[in-house]
């Protein structure tokens, strides 16, 4: 085949010369031009992309559809919360949300104390996508659940908090005593993804724990990495970081 020349020159209001390599990749490449501008198809296009990443931001947490999708399944639920009051608080201050509110951190003490340790603490938040967490947050953790209770693991209920950050989950797993925490959240919207869902694991969480001590599975959505795929590929990453008894840079998904 022969490859375009990037440098030719293209009549104004054409289509770009990479045009067939758009249907490989979400990213924006192939906008074609006119003139010295972008053509205006490919401007209202970047608007649109631009509008819904910003109003997966803003979008509101349906935390009670959430919860209601989780427990159909057969899987407990509780929800609580963080020291961030609200939402534009919450994107503004984001130390808030790193730790739980007084009201939360002691109900997870006495649950902590009634149910024991188990293995896993999962939260689920909305983070920088609510829209992510509405999209896939629920069929992730229902499929999780399932594979993980398969291999004699022991989970507390799936902990739903709005407005948390990645750093909340070594607080949860602390109070409660788990071998593991596990937090999914909407990633930071880009102009390809705004319902990008991340999802980062903890070995023996505790307030020192850094990023260097996590690992990451991101792209959960349709477009990525599909609930199902990203279930089963948590699955095997916690039950080797049990084996291995670490987490982060020392653990890799094989």
């Amino acid at each position: 085949m022969e490859t375009p020349d990037a440098n030719a020159e293209l009549a104004p209001g054409s289509r770009d010369g990479w045009e067939h390599l758009a249907a490989h990749t979400e990213a924006r490449i192939a906008l074609g031009r006119a003139g010295g501008s972008l053509r205006t198809s490919s401007l209202l296009e970047f608007n649109v992309a631009h509008a819904r990443a910003r109003d997966a931001v803003h979008a509101t947490f349906e935390v009670d559809k959430l919860v209601g999708v989780i427990a159909a399944s057969g899987v407990a639920t509780e929800v609580l919360s963080t020291a961030a009051p609200d939402r534009a608080t919450y994107l503004v201050r984001p130390e808030l949300g790193r730790r739980l509110s007084e009201a939360s951190a002691a109900r997870l003490r006495n649950l902590g104390s009634s149910m024991g340790p188990r293995d896993l603490a999962v939260i689920v938040s909305d983070g920088l996508s609510a829209t992510a967490a509405g999209n896939h947050a629920a069929q992730t953790v229902i499929e999780l659940s399932g594979l993980l209770s398969a291999q004699g693991w022991t989970l507390y209920p799936i902990f739903v908090i709005p407005f948390a950050r990645v750093k909340l989950q070594d607080e949860v797993g602390s109070l409660l005593g788990a071998s593991h925490s596990l937090i999914l959240l909407g990633e930071r919207p880009g102009l390809s993804a705004h319902d990008s869902l991340g999802a980062y694991l903890t070995f023996a969480p505790r307030a020192d724990r850094t990023d260097a001590d996590r690992n990451c599975v991101s792209n959960i959505r349709g477009g990525g990495l599909a609930p199902p795929q990203a279930a089963a590929k948590l699955s095997r990453m916690l039950i080797e970081s049990r084996r291995l008894g670490l987490s982060g840079t020392g653990l890799r998904d094989e």
